[in-house]
């Protein structure tokens, strides 16, 4: 017989498998790297230590219920906290686009904590007698309820420590640069035409109006995805698993994350569906959009400097140009456009996944994972930098209130005092002749010149009274 040194042979259901010798995981996890060479896309840490968690916390239970001796339990905890700590992360090996449960993954898990487990307990790698990753570690549950509740999980974690830190100083840094800006009159525009004035602070009031909202939009989010599927085990009826176990690991779950996770109230439900991570995907969308949205305006308020809008500087962070000398493009803004383009196709392979099971179990569920959770980190980093890199630094220059009193829009202040039908011919006469509004009304109104200053003072144009609105 030739032993290889640089193999040891690992059993499962199947039969034998040569793993590499130093590897904590088995022949289940051997068997999926072999069956899908696919790509170089795994598991991001939120979810390996989301499904680790579960796995350490199921193990404290089915100790204080019996089903596991105290010497086992605590060997599989130790192992548990350790992979959710990451220390084993090169040990998740097995390809996102698998079995479209993540049985393989979660397999993967149960393997590197069984073997880690036996390390602890004295014995070798491999040795099912001590810790069994099916029978022990994977005790009470079916990969078809601990895999959704990890991506639940996962998504919480990276929603609360990344994201919503990362908008609410996006949202500061937003909020600030309003306030800055409040004194600076600027031409309004609608359909990209000039329309009346508003104050550059407004227009920035705007833009954290979206981050507001997008924070509240996450909050529905984090509520949908608190109800987990774990219990459910197989099909949903929780066959080979105690009644409680899901309430009394999920309790622990809660301790361990410092916010509340609990059991759905319709198992059957929670694990045929991917219904709340494809609503959380579109809210993630949502703010991908609005986002967009402000890079856009952000790109347009400072193109030029010269040949361009012009209103506002942005900070210059690197040579725009190979070619020409001191150019310098708005970066940040693009990276950021960049991301939203991602996270809305990311979205589009979500709602795809949501809808691809068949009966009782979803089978796109880790590719679903894998979007969710890039998406999430995305979307925090890039609201982190567009902040830190570019709002911080924006600038107002004196191009937006020289162009005021240009600005043909002025002429809807007229309205009240002249009529709308003379207010236009105003407009049409600046417009053909390059005069200003004040100088056509001078010629063809009665108005003094103390009414024109009032009428025409763009500042209060900019919180009207006693006026009704009009279509754009």
């Amino acid at each position: 017989m030739v032993v290889n040194a640089l193999t040891r042979i690992e059993r499962d259901s199947m039969g034998e498998m040569d793993v590499p010798v130093n590897a904590y995981y088995g022949a289940s996890t051997q068997r999926a790297v072999l069956n899908f060479p696919i790509s170089n896309l795994r598991f991001q840490r939120s979810f390996i230590r989301a499904l680790a968690l579960i796995k350490y916390c199921a193990a404290e239970v089915n100790q204080e219920c019996g089903d596991l001796e105290e010497k086992q339990a605590k060997a599989i905890e130790e192992a548990a906290m350790e992979v959710a700590q990451g220390k084993f992360d090169d040990q998740f090996i097995v390809d996102i686009f698998q079995t479209g449960s993540g049985t393989s993954t979660n397999m993967n898990a149960n393997e590197v904590i069984a073997n880690r487990a036996i390390e602890i307990l004295g014995g070798k790698r491999g040795d099912r007698t001590l810790i069994h990753p099916n029978d022990h570690v994977n005790q009470g549950m079916s990969s078809n309820d601990a895999i959704p509740t990890a991506i639940h999980i996962a998504a919480l974690l990276e929603i609360r420590d990344n994201l919503l830190p990362a908008l609410k100083y996006l949202q500061g840094e937003l909020n600030k640069k309003s306030k800055e800006f409040m004194s600076v009159i600027k031409t309004g525009r609608t359909h990209l035409q000039d329309a009346t004035p508003i104050k550059l602070g407004q227009e920035f009031l705007g833009y954290t109006g979206q981050i507001e909202q997008a924070i509240e939009r996450l909050k529905t989010a984090q509520d949908r995805l608190s109800l987990v599927a774990l219990g459910g085990t197989a099909v949903g009826t929780g066959i080979n698993t105690r009644p409680d176990f899901a309430r009394r690991v999920l309790e622990k779950l809660s301790k361990h994350l410092g916010f509340t996770i609990t059991e759905t109230t319709n198992h059957f439900q929670a694990q045929s569906t991917l219904d709340e991570i494809v609503e959380s995907s579109g809210i993630l969308k949502t703010i991908a959009v609005s986002l967009l949205k402000i890079a856009n305006d952000i790109r347009w308020l400072g193109c030029g400097p010269r040949a361009g809008i012009g209103e506002i500087t942005l900070p210059e962070v690197q040579p725009g140009s190979s070619i020409m000398p001191g150019k310098v493009n708005p970066v940040i803004a693009e990276s950021l456009a960049m991301v939203a383009a991602q996270v809305i196709g990311n979205d589009i392979t979500i709602t795809i996944a949501g809808q691809s099971g068949n009966f009782e179990l979803n089978v796109m569920m880790p590719v679903a994972a894998y979007n969710l959770l890039q998406s999430i980190e995305l979307l925090a980093t890039s609201c982190n930098n567009f902040a830190k890199q570019c709002i911080a630094g924006i600038k107002s220059t004196k191009k937006g209130p020289q162009l005021v009193e240009q600005g043909l829009a002025l002429c809807t202040a007229l309205v009240p005092a002249v009529g709308y039908d003379l207010a236009a011919k105003i407009s049409h006469e600046a417009h053909e002749s390059g005069a200003t509004i004040r100088e056509v009304a001078r010629k063809r109104t009665k108005l003094t010149e103390t009414e024109l200053d009032k009428l025409l003072d763009p500042f209060q144009m900019t919180a009207p009274r006693g006026i009704g609105s009009s279509s754009s």
